[in-house]
C-alpha cells in the first residue's frame, strides 16, 4: 500500500515529525479514540472467560459446558472471518465495526439478564456465543485497514495498541475476579456489554480520512459479485510469497508449538507448583508482551519480518523451561522472554501486512491471515492430550520448544520473508 491520502483527513490530524529521529507522530484525536476502543474492548474480552466459568459453574454446569460456550464463539469467528473480510471491503468498515459492537452490547446484555434472573440454559449461552463470533468476524477485518488510515507511523500505532491490549490482558482477569466477588456473574456480563458500548461510542466519534489514492470501493450485492471478491482476495493472498509463506509456517507453529503449550503448561504448572505459580507465569507472559510492544515502538528495522523472526527465537524458553521441570523463577523468566518475542513479532507482522498490501484488498487479506493463524490452533490443542499420554507432557513441551526454533529458522531461511524491505506510507504535509 502506498500510503494514506494527501487530502484533508490526515492533514486535519496535524501529522508532525517527532523531534527525535524524524519519525512521524503516532497520536492524534482520531487515533486516540481508536486506541481507547481497542483497549476497552480487549479488557472486556479478557473478562469473559471468568464470567462464563463463574456463571455456568454457579448454575450447576461443569468445565465441559464452559469449554463448549467458549468454543461456540471461536468456531463462528474462525469459520466466517474470511467472509467478513469481503464484507468489510464492500462497505464502510467504521459502520460495520460500530454495528458489530452494538450487536455484542445486545447479546451480552441478554446474557446478563439470563444470569440475573437465574434462567441459564446452556444452548442459549452457546447461541449468544455464536452471535458474538459472527459479530467478531465482521469487526476484525476492518481493524487492519483502519490503523494505516489514522496514523502516519503505522508501526508506532501497532506498538501502542499492542501495549494497551497486553496491559488489558494482565488486568482483565483480576478485575473480573473482583467484580464477580463484589457483584455477580450477571453484573460482570453487564460490564462486558458496557465495554462494547464504549468501543462503539469511540468509533462513532471517529473521523476516518479518505481511502488511499487508487483504492476502489467494491459495490454490488449479487452472490456472484460476492464470490468474485472472495476469489480476488484469495488471488491477492496467493500472489505474495512472503504472506502465504508466513501463514503456512504459522500453521505448523499452532499445531506443534502454541496449541500444545497452552494446555500442557497449565496442567504441568498447576500439578507441580499450584495455581498461584500458574498465575505468576501468566503475569510474566503478559509483562513480557508489554515490553515487546514497547520495543516495537522504538526499534525501526529495515527488514521487519527478519527482525520479528529473530525475536521469535525467544519463545523457546517458555515451553522448554516447563518441560525440563525447572523452578518457578526460571519458568517465569522464560514466559517473559516468550511474551516479548511474540509481541515484537506481532507488531512487525501487522505493520508489514498493513503497509505492503493495497488498501482495496487489505480487509480480505487480513481475514485470510486471521483465519489461517487460528485454523490449526484447535488441532494442536486437541492433539496435546494424546501426545502427552503417549510421550509425557514434559517431552511434548520440550519438542514444542524445539519446533519453535525450527519455525523461526524457517522464516529466516525463506528469502521472500527474510529480505522483504519495509514500506513507509506517504506522510503529507499538515
Amino acid at each position: 500500500m502506498t500510503g494514506t491520502d494527501a487530502g484533508r483527513g490526515i492533514a486535519a490530524q496535524g501529522v508532525r515529525r517527532a523531534a527525535a529521529g524524524g519519525a512521524p507522530a503516532v497520536w492524534s484525536r482520531d487515533f486516540a479514540l481508536f486506541f481507547v476502543a481497542r483497549a476497552v474492548a480487549r479488557l472486556g474480552d479478557t473478562m469473559l472467560p471468568v464470567a462464563l466459568a463463574a456463571g455456568l459453574l454457579e448454575h450447576g454446569y461443569g468445565a465441559g459446558a464452559v469449554g463448549l460456550a467458549m468454543a461456540s464463539t471461536v468456531a463462528a469467528f474462525a469459520g466466517l472471518v474470511v467472509f467478513g473480510g469481503v464484507v468489510a471491503d464492500r462497505f464502510s468498515t467504521r459502520r460495520l465495526m460500530i454495528g458489530a459492537d452494538l450487536v455484542r452490547v445486545g447479546t451480552q446484555s441478554l446474557a446478563a439478564g439470563l444470569f440475573f434472573t437465574g434462567h441459564v440454559v446452556l444452548w442459549q449461552i452457546c447461541a449468544i456465543g455464536v452471535v458474538n463470533g459472527v459479530a467478531g468476524a465482521v469487526f476484525q477485518p476492518g481493524v487492519a485497514s483502519t490503523v494505516p488510515r489514522l496514523a502516519a507511523d503505522v508501526q508506532g500505532a501497532n506498538g501502542a495498541i499492542r501495549v494497551a491490549e497486553s496491559a488489558a490482558q494482565l488486568a482483565g482477569p483480576a478485575v473480573a475476579g473482583v467484580l464477580v466477588g463484589v457483584a455477580s456473574p450477571g453484573g460482570l456480563f453487564a460490564v462486558h456489554a458496557a465495554t462494547y458500548a464504549l468501543s462503539a461510542l469511540c468509533l462513532l466519534l471517529l473521523r476516518l480520512p479518505p481511502l488511499p489514492a487508487g483504492a476502489r470501493a467494491t459495490t454490488g450485492s449479487a452472490p456472484r459479485a460476492f464470490r468474485d471478491d472472495l476469489v480476488d482476495g484469495w488471488r491477492e493472498f496467493r500472489s505474495r510469497t512472503w504472506l502465504w509463506g508466513v501463514i503456512a509456517v504459522w500453521c505448523l507453529y499452532m499445531i506443534a508449538v502454541w496449541g500444545p503449550t497452552v494446555p500442557l503448561v497449565a496442567t504441568e504448572v498447576v500439578r507441580h507448583h499450584g495455581p498461584r505459580a500458574y498465575g505468576l507465569l501468566n503475569s510474566a507472559l503478559g509483562a513480557g508482551t508489554v515490553v515487546g510492544g514497547l520495543l516495537a515502538l522504538r526499534l525501526r528495522p529495515r527488514r521487519m519480518l527478519r527482525a520479528g523472526a529473530l525475536a521469535l527465537f525467544a519463545f523457546f524458553g517458555f515451553p522448554a523451561a516447563v518441560g525440563a521441570g525447572l523452578g518457578v523463577p526460571a519458568m517465569a523468566a522464560g514466559a517473559a522472554l516468550a511474551g516479548a518475542g511474540m509481541s515484537f513479532w506481532g507488531v512487525m507482522w501487522a505493520t508489514t501486512v498493513q503497509t505492503q498490501v493495497p488498501a482495496d484488498v487489505l480487509n480480505r487479506i487480513h481475514a485470510y491471515d486471521v483465519a489461517g493463524s487460528l485454523a490449526m490452533m484447535p488441532v494442536g490443542q486437541a492433539l496435546a492430550g494424546p501426545a502427552a499420554g503417549a510421550l509425557g507432557a514434559g517431552h511434548v513441551l520440550l519438542t514444542a520448544g524445539a519446533v519453535s526454533l525450527v519455525v523461526a529458522a524457517t522464516l529466516l531461511a525463506t528469502p521472500a520473508i527474510r529480505d522483504l524491505v519495509r514500506t513507509e506510507p506517504r506522510t503529507p504535509a499538515p
